[in-house]
């Protein structure tokens, strides 16, 4: 079984993190695009050709399912992406978790890029799922790009921004880009009252890979016998805007980035 996953940057390690701890044999293609980075301030047009490069990329290696790990991939190109592939590669996009956030009651706030925020895609899963339901978006300027660089003072300011201007008495908090779920404990105590109840955060890393596992019938879990030794675990292909390369360093700052190199994964 082989899953390729695409974002701008390194957004795409907590879904790479959570296939390879459900299926530790799959094989992993990550197809990102540090050249372009960030997509947030580009065009709708952009981002698809550009979501497009990187999804071209991964798929020359025959991958069973694509995972579009990006918020502002899916929201901007998804049905290109669709049209182009599917049926014969499965296309899994990512959707901001706002309906568990919003089915555990309000209010409810939803921070992402400045692209995705205010967008009719994301107001319309306001108004599909959140109907009655207190929410609340919030932009997130430099976020996700201070993740993409492990800058940690720049990650500070921006979370400090972004909690400033986050109700207090929110209960759930979505996060609706996959960079700050690397950060998510950064992020929750920030926005945690001292003297509130504890707020859940939902990212979408689960949910997706869940799916693709569900479209291309895959167990959750290896069959038994099928990964008996760590010889049988599964390689990682890693691409930079069309480059096959290795893993970026930076990625080693996050927990994600270190459970996929130098090992377990084989870097193939």
């Amino acid at each position: 079984m082989k899953i390729a996953l695409m974002d701008s940057g390194i957004g795409l390690l907590p879904a790479a993190a959570a296939v390879h701890r459900l299926r530790p044999d799959a094989d992993l293609v990550v197809s990102s695009d540090p050249d372009g980075m960030p997509w947030g301030p580009r065009t709708p047009e952009d981002v698809t050709q550009r979501a497009l490069a990187c999804v071209r990329a991964a798929a020359a290696h025959r991958p069973d399912a694509v995972i579009i790990a990006c918020n502002t991939a899916s929201v901007h190109a998804l049905p290109a992406l669709r049209a182009e592939l599917e049926p014969a590669l499965p296309v899994i996009g990512t959707v901001p978790a706002i309906k568990p956030a919003a089915a555990g009651g309000g209010p409810v706030a939803i921070w992402a890029t400045p692209a995705t925020t205010g967008s009719p895609y994301q107001r319309g899963l306001i108004r599909d799922f959140a109907d009655g339901v207190g929410v609340t978006e919030v932009a997130c300027p430099g976020l996700a790009e201070a993740v993409q660089h492990a800058d940690s003072a720049a990650i500070d300011a921006a979370v400090a921004d972004a909690a400033a201007r986050t109700p207090r008495d929110i209960r759930s908090l979505v996060l609706g880009c996959t960079h700050y779920e690397l950060v998510a404990d950064r992020i929750r105590a920030a926005v945690q009252p001292a003297d509130a109840p504890p707020i859940a955060l939902h990212g979408s890393a689960g949910a997706v890979v869940a799916q693709a596992l569900r479209r291309i019938g895959a167990a959750a879990a290896p069959a038994a016998g099928e990964a008996p030794s760590a010889l049988s675990r599964g390689r990682l292909t890693v691409i930079l805007s069309g480059r096959e390369a290795v893993l970026p360093d930076v990625a080693l700052a996050y927990t994600e980035g270190r459970l996929l190199a130098p090992e377990p994964l084989a870097r193939g």
